[in-house]
């Protein structure tokens, strides 16, 4: 009787994908301790992590070389990279770490309708109905924290460019190495932010940093991107694009969390945030078991 190997290795890409996340949720408190602004914050943040893979390779000698449609297509996907960072950091200093997170879980929704229509395939109505509760659950969150309202936009606009490159490196992973897509999507993302800082005259003093933000600087751009990234991206060999996208709605578990050891977030929220995030990390956590039971019953 042969010896199964899918559920291994299964196994091991979701513990390296929670893990992953876990760190995603650092990023958060990360954001909130350094100092500069967003687009500053992420130019750093990619510069560091660039350099560092780009290292990384050359230490291993390692072939990075790929056809001019591959590189055009990670080049440009680099930009909803920087743009999804970028959002993200920005909607953190808007709101709160926790507000951004909760909306960050919209990522659910934004797959389950992208998805399909990249892979022409149907839409499963659990993913919809899962997407639309996840949103309920921000409806609620925006409800009664208003004072967060562009907080809450830009982290769902952050969340929808997160969904877009998921699933676009849920492809490219199938055809070449996970640091292979991080190191030419972080080629991109740092030509963008640098030709708009270019335009904008953004090279200037503002990018002055204090003590401080260099360490957190270092810790953002290797572990939490470097690392993460290329984690990331290589367990969508076996996971899908949805499946990722359902697992990293747990970031919001992992960084309100951190958030109330550094900043006391919790004692700012109102009770309207927690129902509405009680509805979001419980449909996250129970979409796995409807979906199983569903099966059965189609058996």
């Amino acid at each position: 009787m042969p010896v199964p190997v899918a559920k291994p290795i299964l196994n091991k890409n979701l513990v390296i994908l929670h893990f992953t996340v876990f760190i995603w949720g650092f990023t958060s408190i990360l954001g909130a301790l350094i100092h500069v602004h967003s687009v500053y914050l992420v130019w750093y943040r990619v510069v560091i992590a660039f350099s560092t893979l780009f290292l990384y390779f050359k230490f291993n000698r390692t072939a990075i070389k790929v056809n001019r449609d591959a590189f055009l297509r990670l080049f440009f996907t680099g930009a909803l990279v920087g743009g999804h960072w970028i959002l993200f950091f920005q909607a953190i200093k808007s709101s709160t770490v926790s507000v951004t997170l909760v909306c960050l879980s919209s990522m659910t929704l934004f797959t389950a309708i992208f998805e399909p229509l990249f892979n022409k395939s149907r839409i499963s109505k659990l993913e919809i109905i899962a997407g639309l509760l996840i949103i309920c659950g921000i409806v609620l969150i925006f409800k009664f924290e208003t004072q967060y309202t562009l907080g809450i936009f830009l982290g769902l606009m952050s969340a929808c460019c997160a969904s877009i490159f998921s699933i676009i490196n849920s492809k490219q992973v199938k055809q070449r190495e996970a640091p292979v897509i991080a190191f030419y999507e972080l080629l991109g993302a740092l030509f963008w932010i640098s030709l708009y800082l270019l335009i904008t005259g953004g090279f200037n003093a503002n990018m002055k940093l204090v003590p401080s933000d260099i360490g957190y600087l270092l810790i953002l751009g290797t572990v939490c991107t470097s690392l993460a990234y290329v984690a990331g991206v290589s367990v969508m060999k076996e996971l899908s694009a949805f499946r990722v996208a359902l697992i990293t709605n747990l970031e919001p578990v992992y960084g309100i969390i951190m958030a109330f050891f550094f900043f006391g977030d919790l004692n700012k929220m109102t009770g309207g945030f927690w129902v509405g995030a009680v509805i979001i990390l419980s449909t996250i956590f129970l979409f796995p078991v409807a979906k199983t039971q569903l099966a059965k019953r189609r058996r």
